[in-house]
């Protein structure tokens, strides 16, 4: 059997007066635990914000559109300049159909949001203009091979043809305040530039929902599946892709507004062999203080650790990136050593346990 080997990231931020990700009345999301209200920013909303990341890095990574049909019309016509765009479409609909998806003839899209690589679709495209009967096999084995990093990590769940889903090796928590959460509310209105000046009254008022926190994030990755959707050094890469814009990215909501953008105080990275562990139970008695939450929230979290410790075998690695002292793991002085470090951690414990295999 291959051995395990989970990635645990963890990570305390403060966030000031913001409105990260709002629920369908447009207040923030929040959550019960501890038997009090907590800040809540979703995991959809941060995996977004790290596949935005990616982008702007240039890493790898896929598009998750209902127009996955477009994509390989263009790139129809991209390899074959004497194709038509109503040539392309029928052949593009033919792929899909052999793929077991759906498409609407009228808006040519697909029922759900379908993520696919660049690199499928150039795939699909080389593959239908070299075949004139299309094999479902083949382009199932086409539209899971060349997955992106965000794919890859992530996963993709099709409805209409579940042989073609892809299990995700990442699993993103919920991020929670440590603490008790009161709303608060912004009353604003607005002027009309152009207004007399007999005129003293608002053009527009309203009211914003907002709340302020110290969050509690947590996200593992399955570095085996990793391997499995990729290959070794590009699951190696990858993860420690993902460590970082897991750390450095933010949900953009209101953030013209609240200027919002922070940087953890506190991570802490394990590389385990036996199972991935989510120590949000450090903060089920919510953190009490009159004098910020960090400090108390990091001291909880560590003394959680330790205590897990008595459960799980040691982890291979344990570093931590903190602007505290720190009782647990390897201080580190900046994100680049983390990096590095996880980078080194991964290579020696796939070298030791095989995974190459």
């Amino acid at each position: 059997m291959t051995p395990n080997l989970y990635l645990d990231i963890h990570v305390l931020q403060t966030v000031p007066s913001s409105n990260l990700n709002r629920d369908d009345t447009g207040a923030p999301k929040t959550a019960l635990y501890g038997g009090v209200t907590r800040a809540r920013v979703s995991s959809q909303s941060w995996k977004r914000a790290v596949r935005q990341g990616f982008k702007a890095e240039d890493v790898t990574a896929g598009v998750r559109t209902k127009e996955a049909a477009q994509l390989l019309i263009d790139q129809l016509m991209k390899l074959d300049e004497d194709l038509d765009e109503k040539d392309a479409l029928e052949k593009a609909i033919e792929v899909f159909k052999a793929a077991g998806v759906k498409i609407d003839k009228k808006t040519s899209e697909t029922g759900a949001l379908l993520l696919v690589s660049h690199g499928q679709i150039e795939k699909l495209a080389q593959y239908a203009l070299s075949n004139a009967d299309l094999n479902k096999k083949e382009i199932k084995k086409v539209l899971k091979s060349d997955q992106s990093l965000d794919l890859a990590l992530f996963g993709r769940m099709v409805a209409d043809n579940p042989e073609l889903n892809v299990d995700a090796s990442a699993q993103v928590a919920h991020a929670i305040s440590t603490h008790e959460v009161v709303p608060e509310y912004d009353y604003f209105t607005a002027l009309d530039d152009l207004q007399p000046k007999s005129n003293a009254g608002a053009a527009m008022l309203g009211s914003l929902e907002f709340n302020s926190s110290t969050l509690y994030r947590y996200a593992n990755v399955n570095v085996n599946e990793l391997i499995h959707n990729l290959d070794v050094d590009s699951a190696i890469t990858g993860a420690v892709a993902f460590i970082k814009e897991f750390l450095l990215t933010m949900p953009s909501g209101k953030q013209n507004t609240f200027a919002n953008k922070t940087l953890p105080s506190y991570a802490m990275l394990n590389l385990r062999t036996d199972t991935p562990v989510n120590l949000v139970s450090a903060f089920e008695e919510p953190v009490k203080s009159r004098n910020g939450y960090l400090k108390k929230s990091i001291e909880k979290f560590e003394k959680e650790f330790e205590i897990s410790e008595q459960y799980l075998d040691t982890p291979e690695l344990n570093v931590v990136l903190s602007k505290f002292e720190t009782n647990t793991g390897a201080k580190v002085a900046n994100l680049s050593e983390l990096l590095q470090r996880v980078n080194d951690g991964l290579k020696e414990a796939i070298k030791n346990e095989d995974l190459n295999d």
